[in-house]
């Protein structure tokens, strides 16, 4: 049975540490010292508030590899801790597993798991999460939760059973699709918005019954319809900006936010230059998108999904060497969506480092957003809508 060659295949893996994906982090001449950290800002966090980014990674900008997360064994140095630690993130959706590219999707994913499997027993600071009870644990142990998630559904081949295998590896949140079409649904670059396939219909099924989320984010706008109409839990667009503001095939438009919304689910606003065009995208971008979300899907249903890592870049020239690769490597890969460029950093570069949540914070309270409402973008929301779909 694919479960048994799979449990065979994990435990014939060899585990080997090397640097991991660096297109993703932060740009900025600010030295980020965690011991600095208390007193900088105006707006003070609570203490017990659990922050959560629900699309983010481990990855350090300034050890560039490939621009394919599923391509090369993870890492977790003691720099990306720390400035985990200091960000004060108890959780992380992290990509794992196949995404774009060449390699067999889903050997690939397989050993990927296995990999960040060892990688979380090596290093106690971090732990791998189950439930949303898992996560409050981490919050509570100072702990960094991992939560394993896919960005791209192809590993599952015809085969819905696949879930299953899945389910009890550990991984908690799946996306449908990438940027492509691939036999579940449409991506966001697709051409014909064709909307959830058969198999698609049967896949969010399974995922429903294993308790699994169901991620929407780079879907075509049909695709995540149907998928709100199809799923009898609520699903998620992990990481996203809104298209009313921005029009480009990344963002979501406010169908479909209201529409993930009203079934009870979650948006995570992310900070990538989707967020505007022809420029870096700056603080006031992620504000505006966060308040355009809270305006169509209300306080219970927003939250954050950088896209991002928590550690600052420190040589922006070699930096941006690495960044026109990746961006060219994407483009000759087909996956690559409008407002990438080689001269336009894929994050926000005022919210950088390990400051980042704590800024965003500042801007929110700025505008007038009570404690209640910045509690719950920064990682309540999410918490609360992982509860209803893993349970405790």
């Amino acid at each position: 049975s694919t479960r048994v060659t799979c449990g065979l295949y994990l435990m014939s893996l060899y585990f080997h540490r090397r640097k991991f994906l660096g297109i993703a982090g932060a740009v900025t001449a600010l030295a980020f010292d965690p011991a600095a950290l208390a007193g900088r800002w105006r707006y003070n966090m609570k203490r017990d508030w659990i922050l959560i980014n629900s699309l983010g990674g481990l990855e350090d900008p300034n050890h560039p590899s490939s621009p394919n997360p599923g391509d090369e064994p993870p890492t977790a140095s003691p720099r990306v801790i720390a400035d985990i630690r200091a960000a004060g993130v108890s959780a992380i959706n992290q990509t794992i597993g196949h995404v774009f590219g060449a390699g067999e999707p889903f050997e690939q994913t397989v050993r990927a798991i296995a990999q960040w499997d060892a990688l979380i027993r090596s290093t106690p600071l971090l732990v791998k999460i189950w439930t949303a009870d898992d996560i409050r644990r981490a919050r509570a142990q100072g702990r960094i939760g991992i939560i394993f998630g896919f960005q791209n559904a192809v590993m599952l081949g015809q085969d819905a059973s696949r879930v299953d295998l899945f389910a009890d590896f550990g991984v908690r949140v799946i996306q449908l699709t990438y940027n492509d079409d691939n036999p579940l649904g449409g991506g966001s670059m697709s051409p014909r918005n064709a909307g959830l396939t058969a198999f698609g219909h049967e896949a969010v099924e399974r995922l429903n019954a294993r308790r699994i989320i169901v991620d929407l984010s780079h879907s075509d706008t049909q695709t995540c319809l149907d998928a709100v109409r199809a799923s009898r839990q609520p699903i998620a667009i992990t990481h996203t900006g809104a298209r009313a503001l921005t029009d480009l095939p990344r963002n979501k438009s406010d169908e479909e936010l209201r529409a993930v919304a009203s079934g009870g689910g979650y948006v995570g606003i992310y900070f990538m230059p989707f967020l505007t065009r022809g420029r870096n995208a700056t603080a006031e971008d992620v504000v505006a998108h966060v308040e355009h979300a809270l305006s169509v899907c209300g306080t219970d249903h927003v939250g954050i999904g950088t896209d991002g890592s928590f550690t600052a870049v420190d040589d922006m020239r070699s930096y941006l060497g690495d960044l026109a690769k990746s961006v060219a490597a994407r483009k000759a890969a087909g996956i690559s969506a409008p407002g990438e460029r080689p001269d336009i950093v894929p994050f926000v570069p005022e919210l950088s480092g390990p400051g980042q949540f704590r800024t965003l914070a500042d801007r929110l309270s700025a505008r007038g957003h009570p404690d209640s409402t910045i509690e719950k973008v920064l990682g309540l929301n999410f918490l609360d809508f992982a509860q209803r779909v893993w349970g405790g």
